[in-house]
């Protein structure tokens, strides 16, 4: 499959391992995938997220609040809200008692300045396999960012639901790339 992802595809799956190293985190997941993806600029999967007003430090600042949750998102707090559970205020307390970040998974681990082959999640891997099918459904040849992206938009996963959130959702990507695709594009 990587074979088949273009240059800005790989330079998306090495920033997200970069962005895992960087919280301490042992795998890579939607989160960092979409991060990676958030850092590139002049595609059209960064062309459809501008479009759909989709901003990088708003979606960032909302999957670290998620991270720093223990992965709990800002919709699943309120429906806990809802039901007289502060999350917040018990993330409070585990971090008054345990330190900052105590929740994140990357706080839990030991050895922190080792070197770690960062693995994929079953989630993250599903977003690349997810990516591949949506290419060859699209009649696209090679896995680009945009297929990346709209992988991310299939599934109520962390990085799904931040960005369905701002707008962006499966059929708003489509729309856009779908508006800005050349006639006769055959990938």
């Amino acid at each position: 499959m990587f074979e088949r992802l273009t240059a800005g595809s790989r330079e998306v799956v090495r920033g997200a391992v970069e962005h895992a190293e960087r919280t301490g985190s042992d795998t890579v997941g939607e989160p960092e995938l979409l991060l990676a993806l958030l850092d590139r600029t002049g595609s059209p999967a960064a062309a459809a997220l501008d479009t759909l007003g989709a901003r990088r430090d708003s979606l960032a600042g909302e999957l670290a609040a998620d991270r720093r949750r223990g992965g709990i998102s800002a919709a699943d707090a309120a429906a806990l809200a809802d039901l007289g559970i502060d999350v917040d205020e018990i993330v409070a307390r585990v971090e008054q008692a345990h330190g900052a970040g105590a929740l994140a998974d990357g706080a839990r681990r030991a050895g922190r300045g080792k070197r770690v082959r960062r693995r994929f999640t079953p989630e993250g891997k599903a977003v690349l396999e997810r990516s591949l099918r949506i290419a060859g459904g699209r009649g696209d040849r090679h896995i680009g960012e945009e297929h990346l992206l709209l992988a991310l938009t299939t599934r109520p996963g962390p990085a799904g639901a931040v960005l369905a959130g701002h707008g962006v959702t499966y059929d708003a990507v489509v729309r856009v790339l779908e508006s800005a695709r050349p006639a006769g594009r055959d990938g």
